[in-house]
């Protein structure tokens, strides 16, 4: 703790006060006195008190009555009785009624030392279990899911629902609608919340990549293995783990999944341990997994082991009343994140962002804010901060799917199919750059 420890030092002898006062000081703490109970309470309302030593003999209210008094005003000072040895008695009964200790006089100057350390201990400690509640509560208040519309009330109502059980949870939405602060709204009000929550993007990683990283492995498992590595189920023991993009993961690894999901246990790669872990998942898809399961490309007993709850996240287009609110949101956060003074945004862009499809979500949205601020002149955001053109509003093409494809087709032709150059214009890695291109079969003819 940085703040000085304030001790209060109340007995009607001189000598007492005096001596106290001086070794205190001494050992570099805040002291004042009070010569009976009366000035004690003057004081004790005026300022708080880490600890309170609090003399049993006094003339007109003895120190068993100030303790019950301090008490009652819910003060959660530590106070320390003072007492000759023949009252040692009424000193037991004054820890019944909440002293924290007791010393006799005469003092010993190493045991009220190492009284007073002890106590300044306890005093450290609760301080620390007050930061570790106000972390909980900010953990429970899941801030950036902004929303008033009946569909994301909706999807609220869900997650209040379903955070309380263990069960599975698939949530499901276009890219951009905020899936991932769902699962987060789910762990951190669930009995779980307390251990981790690991994430997982599966469309990031190769198949064997994805194995190491779920497992973890055993030094020398392949090249480059130097050392034993916990995976992610082994890390979110007690806690919950995040897959997101599940839809992409292998037929491979659909079974290997599988497996791990029935028996809570895995061998990290190139070991034969079996790995108990307790954990809940949770997964993310912007793709119809049910779908995926008529078709082949998704196990079917896998699919029902996931798909305990489902969870759909509407995009933004169907929740047009957040849209206000989500553009304010940004405007604090980003006018925040640049010391800037806060930037309002005129009547009419609002409007067009209403009438805006919004194919990129939430995130596209934010994009466009966090632009209009950069951009703009600073003193109001208007249509002309905003790429809403009407082409861009009005487009032939109405599926997502299209619309991506599409678009990585124009970066990969305008970087000439140079993968780094590309990936880094989308803003994904390179090997999502490159499960995108399989799972749209495109070649390097394509023109769009």
């Amino acid at each position: 703790m940085n703040k000085k420890i304030s001790i209060l030092i109340v007995d009607d002898e001189d000598s007492v006060r005096d001596s106290l006062y001086n070794w205190f000081i001494e050992d570099g703490y805040h002291v004042e006195c009070a010569e009976n109970a009366k000035v004690a309470l003057f004081k004790i309302e005026s300022a708080f008190f880490d600890i309170i030593l609090v003399d049993i003999k006094m003339p007109g209210m003895d120190g068993m009555e100030l303790l019950r008094r301090i008490k009652s005003l819910k003060n959660e000072s530590i106070i320390i009785i003072m007492t000759a040895f023949a009252a040692v008695d009424t000193a037991v009964q004054a820890l019944k009624d909440g002293a924290y200790d007791y010393i006799t006089k005469p003092f010993d100057p190493d045991d009220l030392s190492h009284l007073i350390r002890n106590a300044t201990k306890q005093i450290s400690l609760a301080h620390e279990n007050e930061i570790l509640k106000d972390r909980i509560v900010k953990l429970e208040n899941v801030e950036d899911i902004i929303g008033n519309s009946a569909a994301m009330k909706k999807v609220l109502h869900q997650v209040e629902s379903v955070s309380q059980s263990n069960s599975s949870v698939i949530i499901s939405g276009e890219s951009g609608t905020g899936k991932e602060l769902i699962a987060k709204a789910i762990h951190s009000n669930s009995l779980r919340k307390y251990f981790p929550l690991v994430s997982v993007h599966c469309g990031a990683l190769t198949e064997s990549l994805l194995e190491s990283e779920l497992f973890g492995h055993e030094k020398g498992a392949f090249t480059g293995a130097m050392y034993n590595r916990k995976g992610r189920f082994e890390m979110a023991d007690n806690g919950t783990i995040f897959l997101d993009e599940i839809a992409t993961v292998s037929t491979k690894m659909q079974v290997e999944l599988l497996r791990v999901l029935e028996t809570k246990t895995f061998v990290r790669v190139g070991g034969n341990k079996e790995i108990s872990s307790d954990f809940r998942v949770i997964c993310a898809t912007n793709r119809n997994l049910k779908q995926m399961v008529e078709e082949g490309s998704f196990r079917e007993d896998l699919y029902y082991r996931l798909n305990v709850v489902n969870i759909n996240v509407p995009p933004l287009r169907e929740r047009i009343d957040d849209i206000p609110l989500l553009t304010a949101y940004f405007i604090k956060k980003y006018c925040v994140s640049m010391n800037k003074p806060p930037i309002p945004i005129d009547a009419s862009a609002i409007k067009r962002l209403e009438e805006f499809d919004f194919p990129g979500n939430i995130r596209e949205l934010e994009n466009m804010i966090e632009r209009a601020i950069v951009i703009g002149n600073g003193k109001k955001i208007t249509m002309k901060d905003l790429p809403l053109e009407k082409s861009t509003i009005h487009s032939s093409v109405e599926s997502l799917y299209e619309l991506e494809k599409i678009h990585i087709i124009q970066i990969l032709n305008k970087y000439d199919w140079n993968i780094s150059s590309s990936a880094r214009a989308l803003q994904v890695d390179r090997v999502t750059l490159y499960n995108k291109i399989k799972k749209y079969d495109l070649k390097s003819t394509d023109k769009k």
